[in-house]
């Protein structure tokens, strides 16, 4: 696939049109749950009884000599889990006490404790995660898939945004942002607050039926200067104008949570007219059953250093996996019963881990927390195509490096291509004179995980 815009038959002027993969995929949907800031991994899934006997001591040299960490120096010490472990599932997953609906739903996880990244700090970790690059300007992985398949409902956007705990994630909108594709493949930001989409609405004075009449006369005049110029933009703005008209009958009624059971909104312990991740998790099933393609929910406050609080890996991590875990193992178990997640793939993770030390600039506190560590971390996916009930790649017994089956984050975007039906050398778009993909000149499908 090169740079050119593809449409189904019939529906040239469509650039969200369907279109077919490059093979049959394992699912038609991703739901990405990204918790922004770094999860402590060792703390969650990754075990180690040897960590924990060493704690206090210092960490090894061969572990930390030459090393660069975001907010430690010299010679840090180790710091073993708090958190009781106990294993789930047929399986046999460990996970802590932090996530007792985890542990619920330990049967349909696939847990990968091998990730790792190139980058140790936020915003590039973040961008090479969801663009396939450190640096800004690169499409997103949502982009990329909507790019490729385009859209199954022409009455919502192929790739929605929901944001949850008040903040940005630390990339910014480049996470969902287009780079040089055609913008019509951009990630729109939805709200379970307030209005569902900003600037959507009508300006006062002006009805729906002088809004199609205005719109009427704006697309005549571009499908003018698109004939002429043949600029994919022209068409990628009659689209636009014309899905923000259809969205405002369908997105009011999509983002409309309080139409659920009161049995679904405890389950999730999602509440109407509040801002939540509970909230965005069923608005991101009710988004999912209505053909969106692309589903991503980033929530802040994941950056456990231990500088306060609230990010300590006791008390800070108990709160914030009891507003995360529970929505989510509802969402999942929702897809199941609503016969969804055979063909959704659902992914949880960070941009990278934490240390098994503790954090330089907290070591000497009462606060418990970690330093940043993009070596080895643990996400999982479920659903569609993957494995369920296991755990896949090891690290060594301290928890510093990878033992077994690496996952490089490249990796782990070919894969998710893969499950979508394409091959990720081959999707691609030739900007300034070069093909470019998500997965730059990188990344294998991780075989070992897949169905």
């Amino acid at each position: 696939m090169g740079g050119s815009l593809r449409a189904a038959p019939g529906a040239a002027a469509n650039p969200l049109a369907p279109r077919a993969p490059h093979f049959p995929a394992k699912v038609k949907r991703v739901i990405y749950l990204h918790m922004s800031g770094g999860p402590p991994h060792l703390d969650l899934f990754d075990y180690k009884p040897e960590l924990v006997k060493r704690d206090g001591q210092n960490a090894p040299d061969a572990f930390v000599k030459g090393k660069t960490f975001a907010f430690t120096s010299g010679t840090p010490k180790l710091m073993g889990t708090p958190r009781t472990f106990s294993q789930h599932g047929p399986g046999g997953v460990w996970m802590s006490d932090a996530i007792p609906h985890f542990q619920g739903i330990a049967d349909e996880l696939c847990v990968i404790k091998s990730m790792h990244s190139d980058q140790f700090n936020h915003t590039p970790a973040e961008l090479l995660l969801f663009t396939g690059s450190p640096r800004g300007g690169r499409p997103s992985m949502g982009s990329w898939v909507t790019y490729g398949l385009g859209s199954e409902n022409e009455n919502l956007p192929g790739f929605v945004v929901l944001i949850s705990s008040g903040v940005q994630p630390s990339a910014g909108q480049s996470a969902w942002g287009t780079g040089f594709l055609p913008s019509v493949y951009q990630g729109v930001q939805c709200r379970s607050k307030g209005d569902p989409v900003l600037y959507v609405g009508d300006p006062p004075g002006m009805d729906r039926a002088m809004r199609r009449q205005t719109l009427d006369a704006l697309r005549e005049l571009n499908e003018l200067q698109a004939a002429e110029l043949g600029h994919p933009e022209t068409a990628t703005r009659i689209a636009q104008y014309e899905l923000a008209f259809r969205m405002q009958a369908s997105v009011p009624e999509v983002m409309d949570i309080a139409r659920e059971p009161a049995a679904v909104l405890e389950a999730y312990g999602a509440k109407p007219g509040e801002a939540s991740f509970a909230n965005n998790c069923l608005l991101g099933r009710r988004l999912l059953e209505q053909g969106v393609r692309f589903v991503q929910l980033f929530d802040w406050g994941w950056d456990f250093h231990g500088t306060s609080p609230k990010e300590d890996i006791r008390d800070g991590l108990t709160a914030k996996m009891a507003r995360t875990d529970k929505p989510v193992a509802a969402l999942i178990r929702d897809l199941r019963q609503r016969g969804l997640l055979d063909d959704t793939l659902v992914v949880w993770g960070g941009e990278f881990g934490r240390t098994p030390f503790r954090e330089g600039r907290t070591a000497g506190g009462a606060v418990l927390g970690r330093d940043h560590f993009p070596d080895a971390f643990s996400l999982f996916l479920a659903g569609g195509g993957v494995k369920h009930g296991m755990s896949y790649g090891a690290t060594d017994e301290l928890g510093f490096g990878i033992t077994e089956n690496p996952v490089h984050v490249h990796d782990l975007q070919a894969t998710i291509l893969h499950l979508l039906g394409y091959d990720h050398t081959r999707l691609s778009f030739r900007f300034q004179g070069r093909d470019f993909r998500l997965t730059d000149v990188h990344g294998e499908v991780v075989k070992g995980i897949l169905a």
